[in-house]
């Protein structure tokens, strides 16, 4: 039985209808440069010739800046996928993306030590 919502494409028995590799229609390699936390927009321009519901569904999540990686978990798509599906959207002109901006190291120690204290206060 599919989720309210959901339509024929989720089905509790047998998962996601629609495959994976189905909705990229094969393509592993995303056309525009998409880091997990890139940032995507709408533009507000219509896209021309025929969307998927998945694209469909990735344009209107993306009425606000979302990141890659948040836009994949509403989908409930393999980031790789969602790549793929969002770079079809800024080839066409319908997204614009920016690249995550890093103010500081990711990798600096005392920030890693930061999160994971705030991990243990939250356990």
């Amino acid at each position: 039985m599919a989720a309210a919502g959901d339509g024929p494409w989720l089905d509790d028995a047998a998962g996601r209808l629609v495959r994976p590799y189905t909705v990229s229609g094969g393509r592993t390699r995303p056309t525009a440069a998409l880091d997990l936390l890139s940032q995507v927009m709408a533009t507000g321009a219509t896209p021309l010739g025929y969307l998927g519901p998945e694209h469909t569904q990735a344009l209107d999540l993306c009425r606000g800046p979302l990141s890659v990686a948040e836009i994949a978990a509403h989908l409930r798509l393999p980031a790789a996928v969602t790549k793929v599906l969002l770079s079809d959207l800024v080839d066409c002109g319908a997204l614009t993306t920016k690249p995550p901006a890093f103010h500081h190291n990711p990798t600096d120690r005392s920030l890693l030590e930061a999160v994971l204290d705030g991990l243990r206060r939250q356990l």
